[in-house]
């Protein structure tokens, strides 16, 4: 009896190492469903007055998702608007130069201090003969001396003042006006492009994911208001084990396993990362802990792989395996 059970219990035993050896040949890379993501940010700290949107709606490139209180905006945009005016008279200022009246005025101005000097020089002189014959005192000569040096210097003032509003403005100062006015426009434009975002759009067809604020928050800025999913297709987040790293090339066919769903979907591989990692914590399977992986990404090929979900587990397989 014991020399016919040997045969069969030989045969029992390479049927288990057969089957074990195809077990530990079959590579499940496992990850999830994934699809592109996009966050848009809050660009001001402001109130929220309305959704246009809610979770689960698809949107198109543009479409409105929500407004934010623009107030405040509106009246920076004011006060910047009323700084490129200045600025624009300021130039409009320096370029057309000096008033007539201005000028006419300068002029009269010279022409009186003329008139002091030349009074002041006769009375200089006067006073001066008055003195070489003893009849004044020195500090009477000091007063006339002074007086006519003050006219004559009242003069020459008259005279570059004159030749400042007949000249023209500089050319630096026309520039620097010029440069002012450049700047405030440019502030202007900015707020009226912040304004603009206030007024948050799609910037792609997408699916809103997410939408962590209510209406009457105030979001801090640069917090993410609206998750959009974009794209054609879902794609897998999967990972390779090193060991069989080498067999697996971009644009290799895969077959996805998604949990929940029998029917397998076909995929192609999108990109591999050339930095090695961990083993993630999902992917853990006995002493797989140690093991090095390599991220790679794969788009679902098909219609009804666009309805599908984002966060979903699932398993890949490749196609030549599985046909052996």
């Amino acid at each position: 009896m014991d020399h016919l059970l040997r045969p069969c219990q030989l045969l029992a035993g390479l049927l288990i190492v057969t089957l074990s050896g195809c077990d530990a040949g079959r590579e499940e890379l496992l990850g999830t469903l994934e699809w592109d993501r996009i966050g848009l940010p809050a660009e001001a700290s402001e109130t929220i007055l309305s959704w246009k949107v809610a979770e689960g709606d698809r949107v198109e490139a543009g479409q409105l998702l929500l407004e934010l209180d623009p107030r405040r905006q509106d009246a920076r945009i004011a006060q910047a608007r009323g700084e490129v005016d200045q600025a624009a008279a300021r130039l409009a200022e320096l370029s057309n130069g000096a008033r007539s009246e201005t000028i006419d005025s300068a002029r009269a101005t010279l022409a009186r201090n003329r008139a002091e000097q030349v009074d002041s020089e006769r009375n200089f002189t006067r006073i001066a003969e008055l003195h070489r014959r003893k009849m004044v005192a020195v500090a009477e000569l000091d007063r006339a001396r002074a007086a006519r040096d003050q006219a004559s210097a009242a003069t020459r003032s008259a005279e570059a003042q004159l030749r400042e509003l007949t000249n023209g403005t500089r050319p630096e100062q026309l520039e620097q006006a010029g440069a002012a006015l450049d700047a405030a426009r440019g502030n202007l434009a900015q707020l009226e492009v912040g304004r603009e975002h206030l007024s948050l759009r799609a910037p792609r067809a997408g699916l809103v994911d997410s939408l962590p604020f209510r209406v009457g928050d105030q979001p801090p800025a640069g917090a993410e208001l609206v998750s959009l999913l974009v794209g054609e297709a879902p794609y897998a987040r999967v990972f390779i084990p090193a060991s069989i790293r080498s067999q697996v090339q971009v644009g290799d066919a895969m077959h996805i396993h998604v949990e929940g769903i029998e029917a397998p979907f076909t995929a192609k591989v999108r990109s591999i990362r050339s930095e090695a990692s961990f083993t993630p914590y999902y992917a853990l399977t006995g002493d797989d802990a140690s093991r090095l992986m390599y991220r790679a990404e794969l788009v679902l090929e098909g219609e009804a792989a666009r309805q599908l979900p984002a966060g979903l587990p699932l398993h890949a397989e490749r196609i030549d395996h599985e046909r052996r």
